[in-house]
C-alpha cells in the first residue's frame, strides 16, 4: 500500500490503517528499547567481570558513543541511497545477530565479541532512531508528526524504566546469557514491526513526500536545489540542511550542549545517591527514574490532547523553554531538599524533557525529505559528541567538586545556550511582524501564500 496520497485521497480509513501500523512499530520499538537498556546495565556488569577493571566499563562506553558519532554524519548519505524502511530493518537485524555472537562466542574471544556489539549497538541505535524520526511524516502524514512522536517518546520512555528496573533481576535470577538472549530477541521483534509496516516509497525521501507538505513555497523543491548545489561546492548536505530554516542551527547546537548536561546527572545520580544511603544507593536512582518517566508520561498524553484540540504544535520556542526548565529541574534535583520535593522535581524534569524532544523533533521534521535525514544524522552526531564528552569531563570533575556543583555548571550552560536560541527565535519573530508575515521568519513569501498560523514562532522551515 503506497501511502503517499493516502491522506488526501484514500479518505480517513486510509490514514486510520496507517496510524494503526505505527502504533504497531512504537510496540516493536519499545520492545527493542528495553532489551537495549536491559543490556546497558546487563554488559556493564559483564564487561567488568570478563575484565576486571573498571576502566573497560568507560572505554566500552566511548567506542559505543563514538561509533554512534561516526553514524550520525553519515546518515544522511545512506538515507539518500536506500529506503529508511531498509536501514530500519536491517540495524535491528545486525544487533540481534552480534547479540547472537556474543551469547556463542568461546571465553577466548569474548573481549571481541563484546568490542563487536559495541561497535554495532552504537552505529545501529543511531541509524535507527535517525531512519525512524526522518520517516515519521511518510508513515502518518505531516500533520499527525508531533501525536507519531509523542507516542514513541512514550514507548521508549515506559521501556527505559522497566529496562533499568529490571536488569539486576533478570541478570540476578537468570545470568548474562539469558539477559543477552533477551535483548536480541527484542531486535528480532523490531526487526518483523518493521519489516510489516508499509511506508511511502519505503521512507525514501526523493520519492516520498506527504500530500499535507505539498509544494507549499516550493520547500521540496528548494530543498533538492539546495542539495544539489551543496553536492557541486563539495559542503555536506547537512549543514545546507542548518541552513534551510532561520535558527535552526543554534537549536541543534542547543540539543548536543543538552545531551552534555545531561552526561552530567546520569553520572552524578549513583554518587549522589551513595551519599544519601551508601547501603542503598540503587534505590533513590531507580525511584528518581520512575518518577522522570511518568512525568514525561504525562507531557506526551497533555502534548497529544493539545495539538487533538486546537491544531497547533508545540513549536520551537516549546524546545527553548522547555530546556530551561528541565535544566533548572535537574540542578535542583540535587540540592538537597526532601524527598518529596526531589521527587516532585523528577517529575517536572521528565515532564520538560518530553516537551523538548517532541518539539524538538517535530520541528526537524518541517524540513524537505531531502534534508531531513542529514538534519537527522547531523543532530544525533552532536548529541552523542556533547553525551560522550560530558560523560569524560564529569566522571573527572566528580572526583573533586560535589554532584550539585558539576551539575550546576553543565545543565547551567545548557540554560545559556538556550536563552540564546529564545532571543533568536524572539529576534526573528519581531523581523516577521514588521515585514507582515513575510519577514526574515517566514522566507520565501510563505505569509502572502497561507493564513497566520498560531503555532508559528519565528523559526520555521520556509513553505511550512
Amino acid at each position: 500500500m503506497d501511502q503517499t496520497n493516502s491522506h488526501s485521497d484514500d479518505g480517513p480509513d486510509s490514514a486510520a490503517h496507517g496510524e494503526r501500523r505505527y502504533r504497531f512499530l512504537v510496540a516493536g520499538y519499545a520492545i527493542s528499547s528495553y532489551g537495549t537498556f536491559l543490556n546497558m546495565v546487563a554488559l556493564n556488569l559483564f564487561v567488568y567481570e570478563t575484565t576486571g577493571r573498571a576502566i573497560a566499563m568507560g572505554l566500552f562506553m566511548a567506542v559505543r558513543l563514538g561509533s554512534g558519532f561516526a553514524a550520525g554524519l553519515t546518515a544522511g548519505t545512506l538515507l539518500a541511497r536506500f529506503t529508511a524502511k531498509t536501514v530500519m530493518l536491517w540495524t535491528n537485524v545486525a544487533q540481534a545477530a552480534v547479540m547472537l555472537l556474543l551469547v556463542l562466542a568461546p571465553d577466548g574471544l569474548r573481549t571481541g565479541a563484546l568490542v563487536a556489539v559495541s561497535v554495532v549497538v552504537g552505529s545501529c541505535g543511531t541509524l535507527f532512531m535517525v531512519s525512524l524520526r526522518s520517516s515519521i511524516p511518510e508513515m502518518v502524514g505531516t500533520d499527525r508528526r508531533g501525536w507519531a512522536n509523542s507516542l514513541s517518546i512514550t514507548g521508549r520512555s515506559l521501556a527505559m524504566v522497566a529496562g533499568f528496573a529490571s536488569a539486576g533481576v533478570v541478570v540476578s535470577l537468570v545470568g548474562y546469557t539469558a539477559a543477552f538472549v533477551v535483548d536480541m530477541a527484542t531486535f528480532v521483534i523490531c526487526a518483523v514491526t518493521v519489516a510489516l509496516l508499509p511506508i511511502a516509497g519505503g521512507g525514501r525521501g526523493k520519492s516520498a513526500r506527504p500530500d499535507s507538505e505539498g509544494d507549499s513555497g516550493g520547500r521540496a523543491e528548494q530543498g533538492a536545489a539546495a542539495a544539489e548545489k551543496a553536492g557541486r561546492r563539495r559542503m555536506p548536505v547537512a549543514f545546507v540542511a542548518l541552513a534551510a530554516a532561520p535558527g535552526l542551527g543554534l537549536m541543534v547546537a542547543l540539543r548536543g550542549v543538552d545531551a552534555f548536561g545531561s552526561s552530567s546527572h546520569n553520572a552524578a545520580l549513583p554518587v549522589y545517591s551513595a551519599d544519601l544511603d551508601a547501603s542503598r544507593p540503587a534505590v533513590f536512582v531507580s525511584a528518581f527514574w520512575c518518577l522522570w518517566a511518568l512525568g514525561n508520561v504525562v507531557a506526551q498524553q497533555v502534548i497529544q490532547r493539545y495539538a487533538k484540540r486546537t491544531g497547533r504544535s508545540v513549536g520551537a520556542l516549546g524546545f527553548g523553554y522547555g530546556t530551561i526548565v528541565m535544566s533548572g529541574a535537574f540542578i535542583l534535583a540535587f540540592a538537597g531538599f526532601p524527598l518529596v520535593a526531589t521527587g516532585a522535581i523528577a517529575l517536572v524534569a521528565g515532564a520538560a524533557d518530553g516537551l523538548t524532544e517532541v518539539s524538538y523533533t517535530s520541528h526537524l521534521q518541517t524540513l524537505s525529505t531531502d534534508l531531513r535525514g542529514h538534519a537527522f544524522g547531523l543532530s544525533a552526531t552532536f548529541e552523542n559528541l556533547g553525551f560522550g564528552v560530558g560523560m569524560i569531563l564529569v566522571a573527572a570533575a566528580l572526583d573533586r567538586y560535589s554532584p550539585l556543583t558539576v551539575v550546576g555548571w553543565s545543565h547551567g550552560a545548557a540554560m545559556v545556550v538556550a536563552v540564546a536560541f529564545l532571543l533568536r527565535v524572539a529576534g526573528l519573530r519581531r523581523g516577521e511582524r514588521r515585514g507582515g508575515g513575510d519577514g526574515e521568519g517566514a522566507g520565501s513569501g510563505a505569509g502572502e501564500r497561507e493564513p497566520h498560523r498560531g503555532d508559528r514562532d519565528g523559526a520555521e522551515v520556509p513553505g511550512s
